[in-house]
C-alpha cells in the first residue's frame, strides 16, 4: 500500500516528498540512510559524514528518515516498536517523552527482516520512532507490545496544538511508574554511584564528540538528571549543584531497592519456588536455604512501593528520611531474621553441592536460566545482607548535600540512624549464632589432660586459630639442642589455648592462659641462638625452611603458674603478621586512635573472609588500613561499621585524594558514633 504524499504522484510505489527528492527514488533504502542510523542509535559509533547535522528536525520541515520516504508528516509523533528479536522490556526514560499528542490514526513500524547487530538492535528497541501505513497498525499491535515514555499516557488524548499539564502544578510522574518499562538489571550487578569516590563529579557531563566520529550513548542505568521528564522541564538547571547531588542520590536510592527488588523475585520465583529444585532436599535444609527471605521481599516492596510513590508526585523530592525512618523501625525486621540464619545457610548450601549430585546438577540447569544470567544462587542468597549495609551508606550521602542547619539534615540523620541500627542488629544476629555453634563444636573436639575449664560461654569467641611451629630448648648430657614440634593454638577473646593436634577434629589441650598474662613480639631468626652447636637460623634455613617467620611469646601458665617462653614460627610473612597482630592486647586500642592519617582503600572486588581474623568486604566498601605485609595483605577497619581484619590487598586500590579521604573520616564518625536508643 502507498503512503500518502504532500504532491501528487502517479507512482503506485512510495515516493520523495518534492522538498527533497530531485531524482528518481532509490530502490533500495541502505542501512545508513535509515531512520536508526540517522537518528544515531543508543550505542553507535557512526560517521560524521552520515550523521544528521541536526539533533531534530523543527516543525514544518520534512524529515530525511523514513517518514519522509514514505511521505507522512514527520511533526506527529510516533509509537516506538519493539524488534522482533527482542522479547524482553526496556528503559522509557531516556527518550521518546516530547511535548505534542498522538494521533490514534497514526501508527508503529515494525522490521520486516533480523537485525544485523547488537548495537543496531538495541537502537531500535531503545526509541528510533518509524511509521508505517495506518492499515497495518492493528496487526502490530496485536503481535507486539509498545514502549511509551513517561508522559505518552498523559498525551494520547491531546490534540496536538495543546499541552496537557497545568501551570499552577510541578512536573511529575503520575502517568506511569518509572520503572515500569526498564530492562532493570540484577542487584549484583548494579553499582551505586554514591558511594564510589568519583561521585561527587556533575553526573550531567556528557563526553566531548570527536572530530570524526559522532558518538551518542545511554548508560545502561538511568539517573536522575537523564529521566526524561526532567530534562524537559528543565529543572535540573535551576538547582544548585549541591540540590542537584542530593536528587541524584535520592533516585539512586530508589532505583537501588528496584534493582535488589527484582533480584529477590528472581530468587523466589526461579530457586526457592522451583519444585524441581526442592526434590533435592529435606524441609529442614529448604527452610536452613531460603530461610524468611519471602518477608524480606514483601518488606522491600513495600518500602519501594513508598518511595516511587513519592518520586511520581514530584520530580524534585524534598526528601525520603521519613519513609526510610518509619520502615526501619516497623518493616525491617525479617532482615534481621534473615540475616541471624546466614551461618545455617552457608553450610546447608555446602553440603548440598559437595554431597548431592543430583541438587548440584539441577541448581546449575537453573542458574543457567537467562532470569538469572548465569550468575551463582549465593550470589542472590546474600542479597539482603548487601542492601542492609549498604541503605546507611546511601542514606549517609543524602545527609551529606543536605544543608547542615535545614531540617531536612535532622531528619535524614535520624533515618541514618535508625537504618544503622537494623544493620547493627543483623550483624549482631548472624555473629552470635555463628559463635555459639563454633563454640560448641570446638568444646567437643578438644581433650584436657590438664585441670579441664567450661569453655562454652555465651560472651566468649574465636579470635583466631591455626598450627605453629614451637622452637623448644633441651638439655642434654654435654650440651643444649633445640626441638622442633608443632603446636595448635585456639585464641579466644578472653583465652589462649595451646593443643596438639591429634586428628583434624581432635586436640589435646597441653596448656592455657587468660589473654591479660600474654606477651607478643617480632623476632628474627639470626637473634635467636638457643644452641651453641647449631644456631635457630642456620637450622630453619637447611632443615626447616617453611617456618623461617619468627616471634616470640611468653605467658603465665595458668595450668602450673610458671612463665612459659617460646618461639613460634609459622610459613607466610602474613601469618607472623597476624599472629603478633591477634595475640597483643593493647595494639588495638593504639590504632584507632590516628583515623585522619591512616591510609584508605578502596574495595575494587568482593572478599569473602575464610578465617575468624579476616574481614568480607564488598565493592565500594571503604577501609581504614592500619598495617600492610609485603606478601599481599592489609588490616584494617571498615569505615561503615567498625570491624577489623585482614583481606588480600589486590581486591582494594588506595584511595588519593585528600578531600575524599576527610571526607570518609566525617562519614566514619556519622556511621559509627550513632546512639542505639532508637
Amino acid at each position: 500500500m502507498s503512503a500518502p504524499s504532500p504532491s501528487p504522484s502517479h507512482s503506485p510505489t512510495p515516493t520523495l516528498s518534492p522538498s527533497i527528492s530531485l531524482s528518481p527514488p532509490p530502490s533500495i533504502v541502505l542501512s545508513t540512510h535509515s531512520a536508526a542510523a540517522l537518528k544515531k542509535g543508543t550505542q553507535q559509533l557512526i560517521p560524521k559524514g552520515l550523521a544528521s547535522m541536526s539533533k531534530a528536525s523543527p516543525a514544518g520541515v520534512q524529515s530525511h528518515g523514513m517518514g519522509g520516504l514514505l511521505g507522512l508528516d514527520p511533526t506527529k509523533r510516533a509509537l516506538r516498536a519493539l524488534s522482533m528479536v527482542e522479547t524482553g522490556s526496556f528503559f522509557s526514560t531516556g527518550v521518546g517523552s516530547g511535548g505534542g499528542g498522538t494521533d490514534q490514526d497514526e501508527s508503529t513500524g515494525t522490521l520486516k527482516r533480523g537485525l544485523r547487530s547488537t548495537s543496531y538492535r538495541r537502537a531500535v528497541v531503545s526509541g528510533v520512532e518509524m511509521e508505517i501505513p495506518s492499515d497495518d497498525l492493528k496487526t502490530h499491535r496485536l503481535s507486539q507490545p509498545v514502549l511509551r515514555g513517561l508522559q505518552e499516557v498523559k498525551e494520547r488524548p491531546t490534540s496536538p496544538g495543546k499541552k496537557n499539564k497545568s501551570p499552577d502544578k510541578k512536573p511529575g510522574l503520575i502517568t506511569q511508574r518509572t520503572f515500569d518499562s526498564e530492562e532493570e538489571e540484577l542487584y549484583q550487578n548494579y553499582q551505586e554511584k554514591a558511594l564510589h569516590n568519583d561521585s561527587d563529579e556533575d553526573q550531567s557531563r556528557e563526553a566531548k564528540p570527536d572530530d570524526r566520529i559522532v558518538m551518542q550513548y545511554r548508560p545502561i542505568r538511568t539517573s536522575w538528571s537523564q529521566l526524561s521528564v526532567v530534562k524537559k522541564s528543565g529543572v535540573s538547571d535551576k538547582l544548585s549543584q549541591e540540590e542537584r547531588k542530593r536528587q541524584e542520590a535520592i533516585f539512586e536510592l530508589i532505583s537501588s531497592e528496584h534493582s535488589y527488588l527484582h533480584s529477590l523475585e528472581v530468587l523466589i520465583r526461579m530457586f526457592q519456588n522451583s519444585a524441581e529444585l526442592s526434590d533435592t532436599m529435606t524441609k529442614t535444609e529448604h527452610h536452613h536455604l531460603f530461610s524468611n527471605i519471602t518477608d524480606v521481599c514483601e518488606a522491600s516492596k513495600k518500602f519501594f512501593k513508598e518511595l516511587e510513590d513519592i518520586h511520581q508526585q514530584n520530580i524534585v523530592i524534598d526528601d525520603i528520611s521519613d519513609v526510610v525512618f518509619r520502615h526501619a523501625q516497623s518493616n525491617f525486621d525479617p532482615y534481621i531474621t534473615y540475616c541471624s540464619n546466614e551461618v545455617y545457610q552457608q553450610r546447608t548450601l555446602q553440603r548440598l553441592v559437595s554431597k548431592s549430585p543430583v541438587f548440584k546438577e539441577v541448581l546449575t540447569r537453573i542458574e543457567g536460566h537467562p532470569d538469572c544470567r548465569n550468575l551463582p544462587m549465593i550470589s542472590f542468597l546474600i542479597l539482603p545482607m548487601q542492601r542492609v549495609t549498604r541503605l546507611p551508606l546511601l542514606m549517609d550521602v543524602i545527609c551529606q548535600k543536605a544543608p547542615k542547619d535545614s531540617a531536612q539534615y535532622e531528619t535524614c540523620k535520624k533515618a541514618l540512624q535508625s537504618v544503622s541500627k537494623v544493620v547493627r542488629q543483623c550483624n549482631e544476629g548472624a555473629r552470635t549464632m555463628e559463635r555459639t555453634e563454633m563454640m560448641y563444636t570446638i568444646n567437643s573436639q578438644l581433650e584436657f589432660k590438664i585441670k579441664p575449664f567450661p569453655l562454652v560461654s555465651s560472651s566468649r569467641w574465636m579470635v583466631k586459630r591455626g598450627e605453629l611451629t614451637a622452637f623448644v630448648e633441651e638439655n642434654g648430657i654435654f650440651s643444649k639442642k633445640t626441638s622442633r614440634q608443632q603446636v595448635y593454638f585456639f585464641l579466644f577473646n578472653d583465652v589462649l589455648i595451646l593443643t596438639r593436634k591429634k586428628s583434624e577434629d581432635s586436640y589435646t589441650v597441653i596448656d592455657y592462659a587468660l589473654r591479660g598474662q600474654i606477651w607478643v613480639g617480632p623476632c628474627q631468626a639470626e637473634d635467636v641462638n638457643l644452641s651453641p652447636v647449631r644456631s635457630t637460623a642456620g637450622m630453619l634455613t637447611s632443615r626447616q625452611p617453611g617456618a623461617s617467620h619468627l616471634f616470640r611469646l611468653r605467658f603465665r601458665s595458668n595450668h602450673s603458674g610458671d612463665k612459659v617462653p617460646m618461639v613460634l614460627g609459622v610459613e607466610r610473612m602474613n601469618e607472623r603478621a597476624r599472629w603478633i597482630s591477634a595475640l597483643g592486647q593493647s595494639s588495638n586500642d593504639e590504632k584507632n586512635q590516628d583515623r585522619t592519617n591512616a591510609m584508605q582503600v578502596e574495595v575494587t572486588r568482593t572478599y569473602t573472609a575464610k578465617q575468624p581474623d579476616e574481614l568480607s568486604l564488598q565493592v565500594a566498601d571503604v577501609v581504614l588500613v592500619s598495617q600492610t605485609v609485603e606478601d599481599g595483605w592489609y588490616e584494617g577497619e571498615r569505615l561503615r561499621d567498625g570491624e577489623r581484619g585482614w583481606f588480600l590487598s589486590e581486591c582494594a586500590e588506595p584511595i588519593m585524594c585528600q578531600a575524599t579521604i576527610e571526607r570518609n573520616v566525617q562519614r566514619m564518625d556519622r556511621l559509627q558514633g550513632l546512639e542505639t536508643n532508637v
